[in-house]
């Protein structure tokens, strides 16, 4: 009795730790993630980005992002190790790239 008991409430933190949900921590490691970041902070289109180095241990990347209907554009610094928008800073609209622009 004691054994069918343990399992019965061994079974939902089985199911509960094999769960969908996908954890993504750890650092950047791709323009397409710190892309996707500095989009999504700033409303805007993402056009390139580069990777710098932040501190003596991480790195980071730099991002400029294209706002439609706007003059200026940001420059984003991504932290590898938070996956955040550590500095912005207004530049002048970079173009979007050919294949990034929509038809009409």
């Amino acid at each position: 009795m004691k054994a069918r008991t343990a399992a019965l409430l061994l079974i939902p933190a089985l199911v509960l730790s094999a769960g969908g949900r996908r954890h993504r921590g750890g650092p950047l490691v791709s323009e397409r993630d710190a892309k996707a970041i500095a989009a999504r902070d700033t409303g805007g289109t993402a056009v390139s980005a580069r990777e710098i180095p932040l501190n003596a241990a991480s790195g980071g990347w730099e991002v400029d992002v294209h706002m439609p209907n706007e003059a200026r554009g940001w420059r984003c610094v991504i932290d590898d190790d938070t996956r955040m928008v550590r500095t912005k800073e207004r530049i002048a609209n970079p173009p979007v790239p050919a294949h990034a622009r929509k038809r009409k």
